[in-house]
């Protein structure tokens, strides 16, 4: 019975209380990691049959909207990469890399403008998507230029 209140004891403990959570953050980390492969495996198999669909058979046009389309995919496939990185990246060092979530985000944006069809977009809703990647823009240099471990000139 002592063992069993000195092990209930040492399981309430501030430490081993820490210790579950972060067992339990790797586990969803590397659930979220799997999903992600799943998800990064299909969007290149969309990405194939739509590169087959359109450039094999000859129906792209050079500023076509469907152009503009199959760089939305290749960026899809960009950013899921990017998240799988972001999601290694806190396995490995139990800290979520700020500098890479904001490029991440930025991508993101400029997906976003890539694939965006002016003619049915606001203007508040582009001059929003500019001040958007500009604040990332920002926040990235300060980060980059505050960031004591860079290895920059």
């Amino acid at each position: 019975m002592r063992k069993f209140k000195s092990t209930l004891k040492y399981l309430m403990s501030d430490h081993a209380w820490h210790q579950g959570l972060k067992g339990i953050e790797n586990i969803t980390a590397k659930i979220l990691s799997i999903a992600l492969i799943i998800v990064i495996l299909i969007s290149l198999f969309d990405l194939s049959r739509v590169l087959v669909q359109e450039i094999v058979l000859l129906r792209v046009s050079v500023l076509g909207k469907s152009l503009f389309n199959l760089f939305g995919l290749f960026l899809n496939v960009l950013i899921a990469l990017e998240l799988l990185e972001n999601i290694g990246g806190y396995l490995q060092k139990n800290v979520i890399q700020v500098e890479l979530v904001i490029v991440t985000a930025m991508i993101a944006i400029a997906r976003k403008v890539i694939i965006l069809d002016f003619e049915k977009i606001s203007s508040q809703e582009l001059v929003a998507l500019a001040l958007s990647m500009l604040a990332l823009a920002v926040s990235y240099w300060v980060i980059r230029k505050t960031n004591p471990n860079r290895s920059d000139p």
